[in-house]
């Protein structure tokens, strides 16, 4: 999805690598009716979110989700996603598909950046194959440092995955047709590309 932010062309490189077929596009139909829709994001959480909002994005996501349609999104892809964002104590509203707010790492070293483990649960589909303590490539600042979705009888919980740099924090989420990574797997190499092949499975 092409809504100003995110680094679109590495993004479809790697997904042509993996064999996808790519278009970039911000148009609201293409985007809700391809196999599978990956939004990218880098910057700002707010000024992703008004990208996001000003080509309706929240509504495209909210309705192939309706419909079991898969969306990958990649780092502040991912943490609009989450109820919202504080970033130099200005809070913005995200995309509300999980509770939860994306703040300031407690770290010394900011930003995280470079190549760090995941630690990712068992019966995990984007890491099937890999060994323990693969290395994925991350460039943040603010992440999600609690998982706050309340555990339910009547739904199959996500399948969230930690790494750490200077405390835990969410890494990536598999949840049904919605899944996200804090990392960037287009720039992580031969692990990234295993990952995106992953996806493109489920497709």
């Amino acid at each position: 999805m092409d809504y100003g932010s995110g680094n679109l062309r590495s993004a479809e490189r790697a997904l042509q690598r993996v064999g996808a077929d790519v278009e970039v596009t911000a148009d609201h139909r293409a985007a809700v009716e391809a196999d599978g829709l990956v939004v990218p994001g880098v910057g700002a959480f707010a000024a992703c979110m008004r990208g996001l909002l000003e080509v309706g994005g929240d509504k495209i996501i909210d309705h192939r989700l309706a419909g079991d349609r898969p969306v990958l999104g990649i780092c502040v892809g991912m943490q609009v996603l989450f109820d919202q964002g504080v970033e130099h104590d200005m809070q913005a509203n995200g995309c509300g598909q999980w509770p939860g707010t994306v703040e300031r790492l407690q770290a010394d070293v900011l930003p995280h950046m470079g190549w760090n483990e995941v630690d990712a649960p068992e019966g995990s589909v984007l890491f099937a194959g890999m060994e323990p303590g693969t290395r994925f490539y991350f460039v943040h600042s603010y992440g999600v440092r609690r998982w706050e979705l309340e555990p339910s009888d009547s739904i199959k919980p996500p399948l969230v995955t930690w790494a750490e740099h200077g405390e835990r924090f969410v890494a990536a989420v598999e949840n049904g047709p919605l899944m996200a990574t804090q990392f960037h797997p287009e720039k992580s190499g031969e692990a990234g590309a295993r990952l995106l092949r992953n996806w493109l499975d489920t497709l």
